[in-house]
């Protein structure tokens, strides 16, 4: 079943997708713990949006779990709304990085990605 609602732009941007080995329980992950909604449900692969940051989860064997997937936050205090709501999963505490200037930290899913959760200053 292919749920279309929303998708009257679907030939604009982008979509990166990964292999999955545990679907259901990484969109569960995203979509209750980091408020990202389901953009496009297909019978393997569920698109998922986080204010206009699209990312898809396909059912396969040999997951990819490289790179960083960042979310982009308003502020310092959503930064930390974020990390409680990871707890058990975040794998620092939030903390400015001069560098970049930015406040972050990250977390890791169910299989193992890097999650940044970030705020510009």
């Amino acid at each position: 079943m292919v749920d279309v609602a929303g998708t009257a732009d679907m030939d604009a941007g982008g979509i990166v997708f990964f292999r999955s080995e545990a679907h259901d329980e990484v969109v569960e992950f995203y979509t209750e713990r980091l408020d990202a909604s389901v953009w496009l449900s297909q019978p393997d692969c569920t698109i998922l949006d986080y204010e206009g940051f699209r990312f898809g989860f396909c059912d396969r064997e040999d997951p990819e779990v490289g790179g960083t997937l960042t979310f982009v936050v308003p502020s310092r205090e959503a930064v930390d709304e974020a990390f409680e709501r990871l707890e058990g999963r975040a794998v620092d505490r939030p903390r400015h990085n001069e560098t970049y200037a930015i406040y972050q930290f990250f977390a890791e899913d169910p299989e193992g990605r890097t999650v940044e959760i970030q705020s510009f200053e």
